[in-house]
């Protein structure tokens, strides 16, 4: 599948927008390549640019008040990526976006995104059913922090992201599922029988 059949699929996906629309946005979009540990955004930059991750993985991290980077987001491939508050009011934002292996993205700037808004009302809706699915990943989130234990989180991301989940590096992992890397060690050797 190419690069433009994959975005197109996944923007047919929400039954929304037609064909040429779909066009019209894969036409403002610009190929990127960015490196492992390469930043799509970095705290205190203003995010204007929205990216469709083609291949690779990427963590949000913020820097606590320990000054330790805490990783709260992993995103895969055939995703949107931004600094999504940073995004809506062009004020510096508070996270880092970085990829964690070599990655291709299509971006698209958000002076672009609002062309495709001006020409038709399918594009708000659309946008507003990406705001949508983004809340509700948030809240899946923060009820799987609260209700779940590590090995429950752990379980979900390898059957959701098998393929990625040996690539993203401990640290990180261990970060994102708000336990210790020596605890992660434990639960992978559960998993690995």
């Amino acid at each position: 599948m190419t690069e433009q059949d994959r975005i197109k699929c996944f923007l047919k996906s929400f039954n929304i927008l037609t064909d040429s629309e779909m066009e019209d946005f894969i036409n403002l979009t610009q190929k990127k390549s960015l490196n492992k540990f390469d930043y799509f955004i970095k705290e205190g930059e203003i995010c204007s640019q929205v990216a469709f991750i083609l291949s690779g993985i990427f963590r949000s991290y913020y820097v606590s008040d320990k000054d330790e980077e805490v990783t709260y987001c992993i995103l895969f491939p055939d995703n949107f990526a931004t600094a999504y508050s940073s995004f809506l009011t062009s004020q510096a934002t508070q996270e880092n976006i970085q990829a964690i292996t070599q990655a291709e993205l299509l971006i698209i700037t958000k002076e672009n995104v609002e062309k495709l808004v001006s020409k038709s009302h399918n594009w708000t809706c659309f946008l507003k059913k990406i705001a949508e699915q983004e809340y509700i990943e948030l809240e899946k989130r923060i009820f799987q922090l609260q209700r779940s234990d590590a090995t429950k989180r752990y379980s979900d991301l390898m059957k959701n992201q098998p393929e990625y989940i040996q690539k993203i590096p401990l640290q990180y992992l261990s970060s994102y599922l708000g336990i210790t890397q020596r605890h992660l060690s434990r639960i992978r050797k559960e998993f690995s029988f």
